[in-house]
């Protein structure tokens, strides 16, 4: 249909984007780039081209942005698991980090060159995630907004929060004209049923139990349909202007979930965000067998033990 908007899609073999491409492509004209042609199950995802966004040569992949009226990105380049990276020490995990920081920079940059009107980034809550690490399972704090400043205590966050701050100059007009920008803090996209958590697991969020973790996911839950909605406003939502006209905007990406320790403030009064899902009651079965049972044995509240 000759009315479909434009949208480039990065990392568009990931995870991420698996949840969205179908509804995608029946609803715009999609472009999809990423470093490699497969999923994580090794199948090849249909339309893909490749492209190295952390080259520095955008001429290299500028046709891709050319004519497109938004970008999203969700490409990331992953330096091994958790948040230690191939066995590296939290510390030494900068300059994997900086790369990540230089393909955000990249595809503002090209965009921007492009005319793109929007570009919706794939943040993560690891962008402010001192206050959940630090005052959130401690019950020092109900609620993180969006608002706040983004304070991380380990590199991936930390580069998270650079994407962030990174949009805004590209965003105020200060270049010439205002780039649209959307940061989706994105929550837990995936599975987060209670039989997942009986155990140790790899990594633990809140330094306990696999039960305690099992808590903190169901605040963080996001569904693949609430994700959909949510890119899909990011995208279409025609004014996201700030109260000083900056068309920049973080939002927090989790569904209506009950346990939430994010706020849904700015999904819900600018992007129009309405969340299908609650983790409380797509998980219920699990919470009543492992939480509230008599012989569950874990603490009251939201997070934490």
């Amino acid at each position: 249909m000759a009315d479909k908007r434009t949208v480039l899609i990065t990392g568009a073999s990931g995870y991420v984007a698996s949840q969205i491409l179908d509804e995608f492509r029946e609803r715009y004209d999609l472009r999809l780039i990423d470093v490699k042609t497969t999923d994580r199950d090794g199948e090849e995802v249909p339309g893909v081209e490749i492209a190295d966004l952390i080259d520095t040569d955008r001429s290299k992949y500028a046709r891709h942005f050319e004519g497109a009226d938004a970008v999203v990105h969700l490409g990331f380049k992953r330096s091994g698991a958790g948040f230690s990276g191939d066995g590296l020490p939290a510390i030494d995990r900068f300059d994997s980090e900086f790369e990540n920081v230089q393909m955000a920079n990249n595809v503002y940059r090209t965009a921007y060159d492009a005319g793109v009107r929007r570009v919706v980034m794939a943040s993560s809550n690891h962008a402010a995630d001192w206050y959940e690490h630090a005052l959130i399972h401690s019950k020092q704090k109900e609620m993180v907004s969006p608002t706040e400043v983004p304070v991380s205590d380990n590199f991936y966050g930390w580069s998270k929060a650079a994407y962030e701050l990174l949009g805004f100059p590209y965003a105020c007009g200060i270049f010439g004209r205002k780039l649209g920008v959307v940061q989706i803090r994105i929550g837990a996209p995936r599975d987060v049923s209670g039989s997942q958590y009986e155990g140790d697991l790899s990594e633990q969020h809140t330094g306990g139990s696999g039960l305690t973790n099992f808590k903190r996911d169901l605040g963080a839950h996001l569904s693949s349909r609430d994700l959909t909605q949510l890119v899909r406003r990011a995208i279409e939502t025609e004014n996201i202007d700030r109260a000083d006209g900056v068309p920049w905007q973080v939002v927090y990406g989790i569904s209506g979930n009950t346990r939430a320790f994010w706020s849904l403030e700015s999904a819900r009064a600018v992007l129009g965000y309405e969340p299908e899902d609650d983790s409380e009651v797509k998980y219920a079965s699990d919470i009543a067998r492992l939480l509230t049972g008599k012989d569950a044995g874990i603490g009251g509240g939201k997070v934490g033990g």
